[in-house]
């Protein structure tokens, strides 16, 4: 049977395991607010990674995935109060690829918030293997594929946010708005709960999964082209749009 001094030996040791412990939590937890994890989805095309990278201030150089992992991962720290973003871009195109990505941000690894992205069918064509020329796709196309697209991560979305203790926020991101300059308005509110649209009406069904309570919903317009905008929208208005989002996202996270 242990002495006395034994026992204090492993009690003490016991209590300072506990601490350690316990200071981890409060890191992370610190950290955790500080550089809130935000998924960034959509289909391949959209403008997912040129979003962030602009949002970092980063050349799409500075972004690697992890080892073992399909998820791009950027960092962003922006102020005084040293906050930021952990952004985590899912890849868009290779079925398995993909749908492992979104397990990993959804399920394995679950983000704090979502930016979903979508291009109003002006999503950038991809060639199949072995061909050249111009990826002849239609916009009907594009708006079904954006769509299924959609189905698929909706349902992983409402799984995540019913095992949540607090809410998760939604941010759909219409970019590529410079193709649709004079229709910005009503394209954004056919993204929206309410709509009545196609993807209005799975907005819908997300919220009635997840419960309103644990899913707050935006829509919000953005420019994904970032250097030739051919005079639809100006450098000053593509810079609005993308910092009311950054803004959003704060409000979201509690930065502000």
């Amino acid at each position: 049977m242990p002495d006395r001094r034994t026992r204090e030996v492993r009690g003490g040791v016991r209590g300072l395991g506990g601490a350690l412990g316990r200071g981890r939590e409060r890191v992370t937890g610190v950290l955790g607010h500080r550089f809130p994890s935000v998924a960034v989805t959509g289909m391949t095309g959209v403008g997912k990674t040129e979003l962030v990278d602009h949002l970092c201030g980063r050349p799409s150089a500075d972004g690697t995935p992890e080892a073992g992992s399909a998820v791009l991962e950027r960092r962003v720290r922006r102020g005084r109060r040293l906050t930021g973003f952990r952004f985590r871009v899912v890849p868009g195109d290779n079925a398995a690829t993909r749908l492992g990505a979104l397990d990993e941000v959804f399920h394995d690894d679950p983000v704090d918030g979502v930016l979903h992205v979508v291009a109003h069918g002006h999503a950038t064509g991809r060639r199949p293997a072995g061909t050249s020329g111009a990826a002849q796709v239609t916009r009907e196309q594009q708006l079904a594929a954006e769509l299924e697209d959609w189905t698929v991560t909706a349902h992983r979305i409402a799984a995540m946010a019913v095992r949540r203790s607090r809410p998760t926020w939604l941010v759909v991101v219409v970019t590529k708005v410079d193709l649709f300059a004079d229709d910005v308005e009503e394209v954004v509110r056919s993204y929206s709960p309410g709509s009545g649209t196609p993807f209005g009406d799975r907005l819908d069904d997300l919220r009635s999964l997840a419960g309103a309570a644990n899913l707050s919903v935006d829509v919000l317009p953005a420019c994904s082209h970032l250097e030739d905008l051919d005079g639809a929208v100006s450098t000053e208005q593509r810079d609005r749009y993308l910092q009311a989002l950054e803004a959003r996202m704060a409000q979201l996270s509690g930065h502000l």
